[in-house]
């Protein structure tokens, strides 16, 4: 469909696959590769490995094993002349290709083939890095492919993959030159399975269709000659253009009445269905509501698959077309509604049928698929015109993408490889400590040494008591023998004499003035020291001391 301004509003979709087709049908077909006249056909695949000399003249013949020579052997000279010296014929060299060299080759000319396509299958193995890059594999079947989805698109996904969810991924192919590994670098991924508003989607329209909303016979045809329309639609967007141009071409006396309301958003349910109770409330100013948008997504169309929005159809008085999308596009409003119109032109000509005669409305038709054809050509002329453009800078940012993938993987690895190694060594050495624990000879010589220290102290505690008490006797015996010395008695003034018999150590005690005679020599023993005396004179008998 066509509005004022001559750009085109797509009724369906692009399909992929249309456009993978269109661009390879526009990209300029590659002469096909002469072959070396030099080189023999059967010998292709050896020219792969050995590059042959590039002058005819230096080529050698090419012969298989077993067939005879193809020229005629060199004349021999006469007997006299000496031999010609032949030329030996140069070695074929081998051509050496480098891991390195030899993969990029391979990736260069995987993505100069594989620039643009889409791949469906089932995610494995989802892993997202923390650099942002989500890395995963599609299954089909037997076969597999990684998949690697650098950071700028992962941020741009409605959904988080997760393994078994089955998608769509579009980019393009090439090669990990780190493991040799075929990779798809995928741009943006679909699901295709039920989403979560798919999901609610069903299940709303499964609940409402047991209750009877969708049932034919509660639909009501609409007027054949309405005079007045009210449309509830977005007065900024090119839909109510589109009606204006439709409307003026087929009935310029139809009025419109507009009742502005946002077409998506969080408000969009709230505000179409507030506009069609107005126009209840108003019956003698309009003969039937139209509910129009333009197409997009399911997250677009998300307010039309409200159940207040669908009761609020079901509750009009007046007939409700909706015209919500392009034609492969379904809402909960178009099956309550009394008519489903799969465009908001073909609405607007729906509503003046009868204004028209059937083959005006079949050449529009074809106008407008004609006109929405050449807007998809249009669209995959541009589209191939920036790919080339684009396509250093794409370079760059895949270049810088596939460093990241590998830095992600050499941390995978020397974290796998970390745990890994310090894993066994922490156990064993986890046992070891125990066992040294357990033998540990420092807490033996501890204990030991506890309870040397505990004997020692027993010990000096017992000698010290013994001792005490050895020296309270000890020195109790020495208070009572100095109490019974005669020692100490010589202490108080006494002396022991005795009789100088010529003994050193003494003679007899004398103890009787009377066992002494005058002029003997006496030895008297003082407290220090001894003297000797003479004795000349003595006392009568009754005297037995001597002083």
């Amino acid at each position: 469909m066509l509005d004022s301004g001559g750009m085109a509003e797509s009724e369906e979709d692009p399909s992929p696959t249309t456009l993978a087709s269109l661009w390879l049908s526009s990209r300029p077909s590659k002469p096909p590769r002469q072959p070396d006249p030099t080189i023999p056909t059967g010998d292709l695949q050896m020219g792969l490995l050995f590059s042959a000399p590039t002058s005819p003249a230096e080529t050698p013949p090419v012969r298989r094993r077993g067939e005879p020579p193809t020229t005629p052997p060199p004349e021999l000279p006469s007997s006299g002349a000496p031999k010609p010296h032949l030329p030996t014929p140069a070695p074929l060299e081998r051509r050496i290709w480098t891991v390195r060299a030899l993969v990029t080759g391979v990736r260069q000319h995987v993505e100069a083939g594989y620039a643009d396509l889409w791949v469906e299958g089932e995610i494995s193995n989802c892993r997202p890095a923390p650099s942002g890059h989500l890395y995963f594999t599609l299954k089909d079947g037997e076969a597999q492919l990684p998949v690697v989805l650098f950071r700028r698109s992962a941020q741009l996904l409605r959904f988080r993959p997760q393994d078994g969810l089955a998608v769509l991924a579009r980019g393009r192919l090439s090669v990990y030159e780190s493991r040799g590994q075929l990779q798809l670098i995928a741009e943006t991924i679909e699901p295709r399975g039920t989403g979560a508003l798919q999901l609610a989607y069903e299940q709303l329209k499964a609940r409402l269709l047991a209750e009877g909303l969708f049932d034919a016979a509660r639909k009501r045809p609409l007027p054949a000659f309405p005079r007045t329309v009210g449309v509830v639609t977005s007065t900024g967007g090119a839909v109510l253009h589109d009606i204006l141009n439709v409307i003026r071409r087929r009935h310029a006396r139809l009025n419109l009445l507009i009742y502005p309301a946002p077409m998506q958003g969080p408000d969009c349910a709230a505000t179409v269905a507030a506009g069609i109770r107005w126009f209840n409330r108003h019956p003698g100013k309009v003969d039937l509501i139209l509910l129009a948008r333009g197409g997009g997504s399911l997250e677009d169309l998300a307010g039309f698959n409200d159940e207040a929005l669908a009761r609020a159809i079901a509750a009009s008085a007046l007939p409700v077309v909706s015209a919500i999308g392009h034609e492969t596009d379904f809402t909960i409003a178009d099956f309550v509604a009394d008519l489903r119109a799969p465009t908001p032109s073909a609405a607007a000509e729906l509503i003046t049928a009868a204004q028209h005669r059937i083959e005006e409305r079949v050449l529009a038709l074809e106008t407008r698929v004609q006109r929405a054809i050449r807007y998809q050509l249009i669209l995959a002329r541009q589209r191939f015109t920036g790919l080339s453009a684009a396509h250093v800078l794409t370079r760059v940012r895949d270049l810088i993408g596939l460093r990241g993938q590998r830095l992600d993987d050499l941390r995978h690895r020397l974290e796998t490889a970390a745990s890994r190694r310090l894993r066994t060594p922490a156990a064993r050495l986890a046992a070891l400590t125990a066992r040294l624990d357990r033998h540990n000879p420092a807490a033996r010589l501890a204990l030991a040494r506890r309870r040397l220290e505990s004997a020692g102290q027993s010990l000096r505690r017992i000698a010290h008591t013994l001792i005490s008490a050895r020296a309270g006797r000890l020195n109790h015996a020495s208070a009572r023998l100095e109490a019974l010395s005669p020692l100490a008695v010589l202490n108080r003034g006494y002396a022991l004499v005795y009789l100088a018999n010529g003994n050193p150590a003494g003679g007899q005690l004398l103890r009787n003035a009377a066992d002494v005679e005058s002029g003997a020599t006496i030895r008297a023993r003082l407290a220090t020291g001894s003297i000797e005396a003479q004795v000349t004179h003595k006392e009568g008998p009754a005297l037995t001391e001597t002083r």
